[in-house]
């Protein structure tokens, strides 16, 4: 009885074991079964072709600036329409033509709708409170629809017009002191002052544009620009091993306290109009003044916002945090752009006499010579200067690549896309595409005339995706009204009252090397020019 009792857990000891043995058995071969499945599932779902990469960085050592001619060699390399890279540890696939592009947009655009949020734009966009870095959300999409429809709608746009005009005047004046002095002007540095000013203006009119805040706009739009290891590295995250997160914090502080006195001195002013229009004390009323409506001027931009603060029955409560991500992406997005277009468009000018020539015609013709500077309402009646902006969008968009993130898994071209995948649209290489462009890389404003091959084509993307400057689909540049409005109309005024030459009086082209830093497609080197002014006597700007 003893050795029974000891044998028997010697005997279950045996039967464990062997079922133990059964079960690694079964699940050895359940493995099996689930890398074969899986493999196959891999070989029916191919992701896009991809260069050879590196364990942990993936292809980040192939990456050189300007990224979008990066990506447009190695796609070229590989001869796809559709690459796959890593960087780091995030899936990237990049589309680099029109037909791609098509694609996605067409059938994809709701799942492409998100952006990659960075440890930057997290900060810049007070978490996720602005509209420009924000993941599609019922309160994107509310954000968005204010900015379309109302904020950088048409008619905002064109009640700001004299806000524009106004920073154009202080443009010209500087441009023809120098003239009269016989100096160079740094042309680049004078359009983004002038662009800073506007668009600073049109946010808030009644306020001063300080050197600081031109500064912090400018730090903004380099830091979102930088590349940053800890957004694709995990290894990295935390470290701020190249110190941006640091610098960011510093520039964030800082503008955050020119945002909040922005907005206070708006409060304070709508204030005083409520109390004037018959809500103070007649002490208060004796010493503002007469009464004020609304239609005694136009509400900029911080108005509208604060309008939509304050309506209870809006679909979206607009918080402070909201407003000053809204100012800081709509200011950062249309200052450097529009600047660096107007730039660019001159020195192609300057490199093409002869379109230069057809420019100045058309300007002079239609505004009557010296009797009045040229101005946005002219430009339905200047095709060439439209044709010749268009042309310089193709060569030169002020966002060269449209950054997207996939929300799902989707198929194209016969290649799967992951989710949480980042998408770039190259549309520097789209506009350059032999496919659709005679002559890419030449500068023809022509295309663009009657009876040339681009003929009726416009920056609005929609179907024409060989020419979508803007992007397209529902993250598709909200202000690229504003831009086709201010844009031309400074390159005209330029170019109508000014003659321009190199400013060491040489004859050889102007240099179109790109810059590698910030968002903006800019040009790599200043433009230092000298003006002689044309109008004799100079007329009046406003």
């Amino acid at each position: 009885m003893a050795m029974d009792q000891l044998a028997m857990p010697m005997l279950l000891s045996t039967d464990s074991a062997a079922a133990v043995m059964v079960l690694l058995s079964v699940a050895t071969l359940l493995v099996a079964l689930n890398h074969m499945l899986s493999s196959r599932r891999r070989s029916s779902r191919r992701l896009p072709p991809s260069p050879p990469r590196l364990p942990v960085i993936g292809h980040l050592h192939l990456l050189r600036p300007p990224v979008h001619r990066t990506f447009h060699e190695l796609a070229s390399r590989l001869g796809a329409p559709l690459m796959h890279i890593r960087l780091g540890s995030t899936h990237c696939v990049v589309a680099g033509t029109a037909d791609v592009a098509r694609e996605l947009i067409r059938d994809h655009d709701a799942t492409i709708s998100g952006r990659p949020v960075s440890v930057l734009s997290r900060l810049f966009s007070y978490g996720s409170a602005g509209f420009a870095f924000t993941p599609n959300s019922p309160h994107w999409r509310f954000l968005r629809r204010l900015c379309v429809s109302e904020v950088l709608g048409p008619r905002t746009v064109e009640q700001l017009r004299h806000v524009r005009r106004g920073s154009l005047a202080s443009l010209l004046r500087a441009v023809r002191a120098s003239a009269a002095r016989g100096e160079a002007v740094d042309v680049t540095r004078e359009l983004i002052r002038f662009s800073n000013t506007a668009i600073i203006r049109m946010v808030a009119s009644d306020v001063g544009v300080t050197d600081e805040a031109q500064e912090l706009v400018k730090a903004v739009t380099e830091l979102l620009g930088a590349f940053n290891l800890e957004d694709y590295v995990p290894l990295c995250r935390g470290w701020d091993l190249q110190g941006l997160r640091r610098k960011a914090t510093r520039v964030h502080r800082r503008f955050d306290a020119v945002l909040e006195q922005m907005i206070r001195h708006k409060e304070e002013a709508r204030n005083r109009e409520r109390r004037r229009g018959g809500g103070g004390t007649q002490e208060e009323k004796k010493v503002e003044g007469p009464p004020a409506t609304c239609k005694q001027r136009n509400k900029d931009l911080l108005d509208i916002l604060l309008d939509k603060a304050e309506d209870e029955r809006a679909e979206v409560k607009l918080t402070r945090e909201n407003m000053k991500a809204f100012i800081i992406d709509v200011v950062t997005a249309g200052s450097d752009s529009s600047a660096a277009t107007v730039e660019w468009m001159l020195a192609e000018l300057m490199n093409h006499p002869e379109a230069l020539g057809k420019v100045r015609a058309e300007i002079d013709a239609v505004v009557g010579g010296d009797r009045r500077i040229v101005g946005e309402a002219d430009l339905p009646r200047l095709p060439y200067l439209q044709a010749t902006f268009k042309e310089t969008l193709r060569l030169h968009p002020g966002a060269p690549i449209a950054h997207r993130q996939s929300t799902a898994e989707m198929v194209v071209r016969g290649f799967t896309v992951p989710p949480e995948t980042a998408v770039f649209i190259n549309l520097w290489a789209i506009g350059r595409d032999p496919s659709f462009w005679e002559e890419p890389l030449a500068f023809r404003p022509e295309r663009f005339m009657p009876g040339g091959a681009a003929e009726g084509l416009g920056p609005r993307g929609g179907q024409q995706f060989q020419f979508m400057p803007f992007g397209s689909g529902r993250r598709g540049c909200p202000g690229m009204g504003l831009a086709q409005q201010s844009v031309p109309a400074v390159l005209a005024a330029l170019v109508q009252c000014f003659d321009w030459a190199a400013a060491d009086g040489g004859t050889a082209a102007i240099g179109m090397d790109e810059s590698d830093v910030g968002l903006v497609c800019a040009r790599k080197h200043p433009l230092v020019l000298r003006p002689t002014a044309r109008l004799n006597p100079f007329p009046a700007v406003v």
